[in-house]
C-alpha cells in the first residue's frame, strides 16, 4: 500500500505527506482479508467494493489532493486502499492543471563571465547580492613582489613516477635577524593556498596570511627568532610550479609538470636552508598542509629540526578529506576552459571550475556551529519570494568566497598540491606509522580543533599517541574548542597563537626551568 501511495505522490500531487504517513502507520494486522499488497500493476479481488473513477474519488474527498488516495471508510472498519484505476486518477490530475499558466522562475547564470565589485551594493549578479558578510576571514592574496628567490640549478628528483625537474625556484621571505650561530631559525610551512607572504614588511606592506602570528612579541617572536616562509614547490607565487616556464619547450608546464609529494616540498625547502647556511632549525611550524610538512621535516631530517609544531594536520590523509579534495579537482578539470591544464596562452580561464572548487573547500574550512551562529536561516532579502537563485545568507557567503578566490590561485597549483596532500602517508615510506614517527627526536607540539571537518580531531589525538608510543617523551597535545573549524589556525590568536608562543619560548628540561640560572658572584 505504501508503494502505491509513493508512486502516486511522484506522478500526482506532491503535498500529500499526511497520506503517506497514514499509509505507513497501517500494520499488517490492520489489513482486512479482502485487501492484498498493491504493486505497480494494481489489482483487486472480486469481492472488493466496485472501483470508482478518478473524478468520483476527487469529488468524494472534496478535490483536496488530486492524484492521491486517502484512507476510505468501508464496511467492517477503516482501511487505506486503492479504489480506482490509476489512469483515471492521473487524467483527473492533468485536467485540473489545464487552465493554470506557469510563470518562469528566475535562474542564476553560473557560467557567465562576470566582473564583480566586491565592495559594491549593486546587484552585479542577475538575482543576488554579493555583499561580504561579517566575520573573520583569512588574509590570502595574490603575491607578485616583495619576495626573494632561491634558484637551485641542479636536477631535482621527485618521489613519484621517476619525475625530475631540471632546476627549481623557491620564493621566500624572512623576518627578524639570523644570529651568529645560525640556530634561531623558525621555518613556517604554509597551507595549500598560501604564499610566502606570512607577514607584512618594507618590501610588501600588505597584510600577510599570518599577520598577527609573526612579528615582535608575537607567537613567532621576531625579536628572538629568524622566521622564514617559503611558497611551496608547485605553487604560483614565485616558486616553480605548473604555471612556470618549461625550459625544454619555452611554454608553461601545465599538466606536464611532474607529480609532487609532501616529501618533495620539504626536501626542496631544506635546500634553501643549505643555501642560507642554516644547518639546524630551532623549530619547524605548520598548519594543515604545513602541519604535514612540519611533521615530515622531523621525520626526514631528525637531526636538523630542534622542535616540531603541527597544527590541525595529520600523519596520513583519511578518505573523507581525500574525497573532498577530489571533488575540488574534478570541478576544475570538468570546466571546458581548463583545457587539460594548458590554458595559459589561450585567453580562456577555468573560472567557473575554480569558483565551485573554492565553494566546496569552504564547506570543509569552517564549522556548522559557526554558521549557525553567523547565518542561521537568515535570508538575503526578507521580502523576496523563493526561486532557484540563492535565497539564504549562507548561499550568498559561499558565492562570495568562491568569486573572491577564483582568480587568486593557479588552478593547476590547487590540483597538484591537493593531490600531494591526498598521497601523504608517512607510514608508506617507512613501513608503518610507528616506524616513521619513531624517527622524530625533537620535542613536538600537536594542536587539534574539535570542530575541524577537514582534519578531524581524532587524527591529532592519533598522532600524539603514536608519537608517544614510538618513544617520544616530549609530546605536548592541545585540543581547542574554537568554532572556526579548520580555519582556526588562521584566526584564533589566543588559542593557537598562545600555544605556539609558549612552546617555542619554553626550554623543556627535566627540572622544568625555562633557562639556566647564572652563577651569583
Amino acid at each position: 500500500m505504501l508503494h502505491t501511495i509513493r508512486t502516486s505522490l511522484v506522478k500526482g500531487h506532491k503535498h500529500c505527506l499526511q497520506c503517506l504517513r497514514s499509509a505507513s502507520t497501517l500494520g499488517a494486522q490492520d489489513k482486512p482479508d479482502n485487501v492484498r499488497h498493491f504493486s505497480d500493476n494494481t489489482q483487486t479481488r472480486s469481492d472488493m467494493a466496485p472501483s470508482r473513477t478518478g473524478s468520483e474519488l476527487a469529488e468524494a474527498r472534496g478535490n483536496q489532493h488530486p492524484g492521491v488516495i486517502e484512507p476510505l471508510s468501508v464496511k467492517g472498519g477503516t482501511q487505506s486502499s486503492y479504489m480506482g484505476s490509476r489512469r483515471g486518477i492521473m487524467s483527473s490530475s492533468a485536467n485540473s492543471f489545464k487552465n493554470i499558466e506557469l510563470q518562469p522562475i528566475p535562474v542564476p547564470e553560473y557560467t557567465e563571465d562576470r566582473d564583480l565589485d566586491l565592495d559594491s551594493d549593486v546587484d552585479t549578479f542577475p538575482c543576488q547580492n554579493s555583499n561580504k558578510t561579517s566575520g573573520p576571514e583569512p588574509e590570502y592574496d595574490n603575491i607578485v613582489s616583495g619576495f626573494k628567490t632561491f634558484h637551485y640549478d641542479q636536477p631535482f628528483a621527485l618521489k613519484y613516477r621517476k619525475g625530475v625537474l631540471p632546476d627549481l625556484h623557491l620564493a621566500y621571505e624572512t623576518w627578524g635577524e639570523l644570529n651568529e650561530a645560525k640556530d634561531n631559525a623558525v621555518l613556517i610551512f604554509t597551507g595549500l593556498s598560501a604564499s610566502s607572504h606570512a607577514k607584512s614588511h618594507e618590501e610588501n606592506e600588505r597584510p600577510g596570511w599570518w599577520e598577527k602570528f609573526v612579528g615582535p612579541g608575537c607567537a613567532i617572536n621576531t625579536d628572538q627568532f629568524f622566521a622564514i616562509c617559503v611558497n611551496n614547490l608547485g605553487g604560483c607565487y614565485g616558486s616553480s610550479g605548473p604555471s612556470s616556464i618549461n625550459p625544454s619547450t619555452g611554454k608553461a608546464y601545465g599538466t606536464k609538470f611532474p607529480i609532487l609529494s609532501v616529501e618533495d616540498i620539504v626536501r626542496s625547502q631544506f635546500l634553501l636552508l643549505d643555501h642560507l647556511g642554516i644547518d639546524t632549525l630551532y623549530a619547524s611550524v605548520g598548519s594543515s598542509l604545513g602541519g604535514m610538512s612540519s611533521l615530515c621535516s622531523g621525520v626526514l631530517f631528525p637531526d636538523r629540526v630542534g622542535k616540531v609544531i603541527c597544527v590541525s594536520s595529520c600523519a596520513r590523509s583519511h578518505p573523507t578529506s581525500i574525497a573532498m579534495r577530489y571533488l575540488q579537482r574534478k570541478a576544475i578539470m570538468m570546466d571546458p576552459d581548463w583545457q587539460k591544464g594548458h590554458f595559459y596562452t589561450t585567453g580562456r580561464y577555468p573560472k567557473s571550475g575554480m569558483k565551485l572548487a573554492r565553494e566546496l573547500a569552504t564547506l570543509t574550512y569552517r564549522s556548522g556551529p559557526e554558521w549557525e551562529e553567523r547565518f542561521g536561516r537568515k535570508r538575503i532579502s526578507e521580502d523576496s519570494e523563493p526561486s532557484l537563485c540563492p535565497h539564504f545568507m549562507i548561499e550568498n557567503y559561499l558565492d562570495y568566497q568562491g568569486e573572491m578566490a577564483s582568480t587568486k590561485l593557479d588552478p593547476n597549483t590547487l590540483i597538484y598540491i591537493s593531490k600531494a596532500m591526498d598521497m601523504f602517508d608517512l607510514g608508506e615510506t617507512f613501513g608503518n606509522l610507528h616506524s616513521a614517527l619513531g624517527r622524530v627526536k625533537s620535542p613536538t607540539m600537536v594542536i587539534g580543533v574539535q570542530t575541524d571537518i577537514l582534519f578531524p580531531v581524532w587524527q591529532q589525538r592519533e598522532l600524539a599517541n603514536v608519537l608517544q608510543e614510538a618513544g617520544n617523551n616530549a609530546v605536548t597535545y592541545y585540543e581547542l574548542n574554537s568554532i572556526y573549524g579548520h580555519d582556526t589556525f588562521l584566526l584564533d590568536l589566543s588559542g593557537v597563537g598562545a600555544g605556539i608562543k609558549g612552546f617555542l619560548e619554553t626550554q623543556l628540561t627535566e627540572t622544568g626551568r625555562t633557562r639556566q640560572r647564572k652563577d651569583k658572584n
